[in-house]
């Protein structure tokens, strides 16, 4: 039997959909992390999660991110 490698948990999201999502905050362009799973909101200062594919639109689930507009 082949070795089976561990799944990769990051999970694409849609580019059509990445194309039409802003920030529900400022309704202001969203920057896609691939690297984090996250859409960035450099007005907001918000980190919006991707969970399996899905961003996680939400202001209460958002990361704040510092001053600079870093992780």
């Amino acid at each position: 039997m082949a070795e089976r490698k561990p799944a990769d948990r990051r999970h694409e999201v849609d580019r059509k959909l990445l194309e039409i999502l802003v920030c529900p905050v400022t309704k202001g362009p969203l920057e896609y992390d691939r690297e984090h799973q996250e859409l960035i909101s450099r007005k907001a200062g918000l980190a919006f999660p991707i969970r399996e594919g899905i961003p996680i639109m939400l202001a209460d689930e958002a990361r704040v991110l510092d001053e600079d507009g870093r992780r």
